[in-house]
């Protein structure tokens, strides 16, 4: 039996959403993206949505408009896990921002409050950087007392927990700025691409800018002249009436989604209470399952506003965690690391500036010792009851 841990969930109708999308012959982010961007707004309560090419330009766009706001500068530790993918904590060290890690927990594989409570203190600590582990969402309310004790800027990360809630309210909603991914292993695809969220309009034009070439123009695509006076403005040194269309504003880039990408989120958005539901599901049976190996290995321990998007465990004896993947991959069931396990251990990471809050000392633990296995929605029973009587065969827990 095969057992994938993620992949695409694409039905007709997303198929022939991305097929209308090309015979209207607008490739790059159009009206459909816009359409999407409002359902994507709608759907978490969040006022501006920009979308973009990844959860990784997401998040790119997000520390950018931080920087071009002036609220983050370079020099400034910005608090995060080494526990995390690489693209949460990459645009620190782009913007010459300093990383400062935390320790995280076993179980919810989400930041120990305490530990960023002790760290916030010092008077460079300038703002949290930070994801919802795996969709399962991190402490928001001692965290956003941290923000406000401190006087913090936060930025979510949800490119894996599109869905999750924190007593009714989607995540995103409690920084000033949140992230998400749609690429094919998420909760909704749109190939390669991500969006970023947020309530204040200044980031939200920032980030808009960044995105499309650094541009001060914010005419939609295909539009001119919005503001009423494209060849009157003054900016920098540039000769009066400088085409507005043309005046660079911040550092940009062009970082935008097509539209092709964006009927198919668009398609995909209509079913994703469904998909959630079923991944909850899921997560349950492994969750059951794999009761009886509560002996030898730390099994999740999610909140109910979950959106999981993978079953992690953690074994108990050091050092066997690869031998079990290798195991898992011979019988057919798929599994990944928890993404870097630990950031600094890496060799790109080695002489650039980052610090360490103590010891790391779960991290570490989670390097070693931690694996997820899939929840994704089209896997049946059957695969379930497999990849957690595998686990069980292994590690001679059934």
């Amino acid at each position: 039996m095969i057992v994938p841990a993620s992949g695409a969930v694409l039905s007709q109708q997303d198929k022939d959403a991305m097929h209308a999308a090309v015979d209207k012959g607008w490739l790059t982010a159009g009206p459909i993206n816009a359409q999407f961007e409002a359902r994507l707004s709608k759907f978490t309560g969040i006022r501006n949505v920009r979308t973009c090419n990844s959860g990784s330009s997401a998040n790119f766009l997000a520390v950018a408009a931080m920087v071009e706001s002036g609220r983050w500068k370079r020099g400034d530790h910005i608090l995060s896990v080494a526990a995390a993918f690489p693209t949460t904590v990459n645009p620190l060290l782009a913007y010459g921002l300093i990383p400062r890690f935390v320790d995280v927990e076993l179980g919810t594989y989400n930041v120990n409050v305490d530990h960023l409570y002790r760290a916030s203190g010092s008077h460079r600590v300038k703002g949290i950087m930070l994801a919802h582990t795996l969709g399962n969402p991190f402490d928001v309310a001692t965290i956003q007392e941290i923000c406000r004790k401190q006087k913090l800027w936060l930025v979510e990360d949800f490119c894996d927990a599109l869905a999750a809630t924190v007593d009714g309210v989607h995540v995103g909603n409690f920084g000033s700025i949140g992230t998400c991914s749609f690429f094919p292993a998420h909760h909704i695809t749109t190939g390669e691409g991500g969006a970023v969220f947020t309530n204040d309009d200044e980031l939200a034009s920032l980030v808009t800018s960044v995105r499309d070439w650094g541009r001060d123009c914010w005419c939609e695509p295909g539009r001119n002249n919005t503001c009423g006076k494209r060849y009157e403005w003054q900016a920098g040194t540039l000769p009066q009436g400088y085409d507005h269309k043309a005046i660079c504003r911040t550092l940009g880039f062009n970082l935008k989604g097509t539209e092709i990408g964006a009927a198919c989120g668009l398609s995909q958005i209509g079913r994703l209470s469904g998909i959630v539901q079923r991944r909850k599901e899921n997560f349950g049976r492994l969750l059951s399952e794999c009761a009886a190996l509560s002996g030898s290995a730390i099994l999740p321990s999610f909140g109910s506003g979950a959106s999981p998007f993978g079953f992690p465990i953690t074994l108990n004896e050091t050092g066997q965690r690869r031998n079990l993947q290798a195991f898992l991959t011979q019988e057919g069931v798929d599994s990944r690391t928890l993404f870097s396990g630990n950031l600094t251990r890496h060799p790109y990471m080695q002489g650039r500036e980052w610090l360490q809050h103590s010891t790391l000392e779960v991290t570490d633990k989670i390097m070693h010792d931690t694996l997820w296995i899939g929840c994704h929605p089209e896997l049946s029973e059957e695969q379930l009851a497999y990849s957690a009587a595998k686990i069980g065969e292994f590690l001679g827990g059934f």
